[in-house]
């Protein structure tokens, strides 16, 4: 099982503009219609979370999850 990391960048951006906004888990969980589990999972970095529910909380913020493109040297790091 993969460990869960903080520093990812859809967890450390999730939990960057929740505190900009002044907002508890409990609010944003509230405010997007996601469970509080599920945002706590979200900001601490777990690594197998539905996709639908990762935009449900992106879009509050005018974001959504999109294909980007990796360095070759990050390809290669990939199976290691």
């Amino acid at each position: 099982m993969k460990e869960w990391n903080r520093h990812n960048p859809i967890a450390q951006f999730t939990r960057k503009r929740r505190k900009e906004l002044n907002l508890t888990q409990v609010e944003l969980s509230d405010t997007t219609g996601v469970g509080l589990r599920f945002v706590r999972e979200l900001e601490q970095g777990k690594s197998n979370l539905m996709t639908d529910k990762i935009n449900q909380v992106l879009l509050f913020f005018g974001h959504e999850l999109t294909p980007t493109p990796i360095s070759h040297a990050t390809r290669r790091d990939l199976g290691k």
